[in-house]
């Protein structure tokens, strides 16, 4: 009887929520979590088939339908990757189960056996002269009492034994029932697989279908490019002064009012109450919000291959944010407006200090903001622009002082 009375407190243990012993070791995504994430990315699909559509205002393909096919496979990608997971947190899960099963239907055999030679045992003593003859047979009236207690406890055992094989039958259908359920749960998801890789497929052939289309306006990418590099060109140039003009303007400042200037140049001298604000920003990275409700990141921050023009290579100083039609540009983080101006290729643009660090938000169809102006995050500041091609898109960057940092590193992951 003792190594079924270990295997119940065995199965107790086994029992309890499978995915908190596995986390106490490698901390794998639970159940629930990839299925939230695989919820998510399905948003994040249905958001950028909702920006490819406005970008198909015209039958040529364009570089935003390219970009938002591109973040549609990403995402694709990570749905499928997913599944996968949830298919192997499901294979784990019936491996246990189908332990726990085997073990069961072995102890339900031991317990049969055991109760069948206890059934055999008592035939032989079945009648009330065999139990009368087996007592008076006593040597003393110890061993009579002895005998009694014996016969007692036997049938007590037999009892016992019923109630034991009751509970392990029970506990047997309860978990073939949850076998059958996992091995559904797991035909379904493997069916889901099938159609996201199907799906996949169909994106990578809508992929090289534009990029055919692309290949074919190779001049006018090239005189795109070219005028996109000067546009960007103008626009750091413009930042730059505004941050120098700042540094001037700060340890001006800092002199009339008798405070110690930054021994820096390439630092600003900040007001306590902007070095509060600058210290809040910091203290803020990888949680700051997004310049836009919506959308995703078609161009990342740094030197790129062009998508389509082979040895053309693309620098970022920012992220370009590609949304929907009539979007706006909000404020990542309380700050002070301190330029609003226009760039050839860029549009409007507007530039926030926040203590020593700036941000910048370009493509701007329209401004609701003026220079001076205090912010709050999330207001409004301006609509995003939207090209000929239907592409509605954002250029956005995080400056500290004179250097240009990754936004993607500061702003909320999607």
């Amino acid at each position: 009887m003792k190594p079924l009375y270990i295997f119940l407190f065995f199965i107790s243990l086994v029992l309890l929520p499978f995915t908190g012993v596995a986390q106490s070791k490698s901390k794998p995504k639970s159940k629930a979590q990839l299925e939230k994430e695989k919820n998510e990315n399905l948003k994040r699909i249905q958001e950028a088939n909702r920006v490819l559509q406005q970008t198909k205002v015209k039958k040529e393909a364009s570089l935003g339908q390219l970009n938002a096919i591109q973040e549609k496979i990403t995402v694709q990608k990570e749905v499928i990757g997913t599944i996968s997971k949830e298919i192997k947190f499901i294979d784990s899960d019936v491996k246990e189960t189908e332990s726990i099963v085997v073990a069961l239907q072995n102890d339900l055999e031991q317990l049969k056996a055991e109760y069948a030679r206890m059934v055999y045992a008592a035939s032989k003593t079945a009648n009330s002269y065999n139990k009368l003859m087996f007592l008076f047979a006593a040597d003393s009236f110890n061993q009579l009492v002895r005998r009694m207690r014996y016969l007692q406890q036997y049938s007590e055992a037999r009892k016992k034994q019923v109630e034991q094989i009751s509970k392990v039958q029970t506990a047997l259908g309860g978990q073939l029932a949850i076998l059958e359920s996992k091995r559904r749960e797991k035909q379904g998801l493997l069916s889901k697989q099938l159609v996201e890789n199907k799906n996949l497929l169909n994106l990578k052939t809508q992929q090289d279908n534009v990029v055919q289309q692309l290949s074919k306006q190779e001049e006018s990418l090239k005189k795109e490019v070219a005028q996109r590099q000067q546009a960007v060109k103008k626009l750091d140039n413009l930042i730059a002064d505004m941050v120098r003009e700042e540094m001037e303007r700060a340890a001006r400042a800092a002199r009339e009012e008798g405070r110690k200037a930054s021994a820096s140049p390439n630092k600003i001298t900040l007001t306590p109450e902007a070095a509060l604000i600058s210290s809040n920003f910091s203290g803020n990275k990888g949680r700051l919000a997004w310049p836009v409700s919506r959308g995703f990141i078609s161009q990342r921050f740094g030197r790129h291959n062009h998508p389509v023009l082979k040895g053309v290579v693309v620098e970022n100083r920012g992220i370009d944010i590609q949304t929907a039609t009539g979007e706006s540009a909000r404020a990542i983080f309380e700050g002070k407006v301190v330029t609003v101006a226009s760039v050839p290729g860029m549009n409007n643009i507007v530039m926030i200090q926040h203590g020593e660090f700036f941000t910048v938000y370009a493509k701007l169809k329209s401004v609701s903001v003026s220079e001076g102006q205090n912010v709050k995050p999330n207001d409004p500041i301006g609509s995003v622009f939207t090209d000929a091609n239907g592409t509605t898109e954002l250029q956005f960057q995080i400056w500290k002082n004179s250097e240009t940092l990754n936004p993607e590193g500061w702003i909320r992951a999607k």
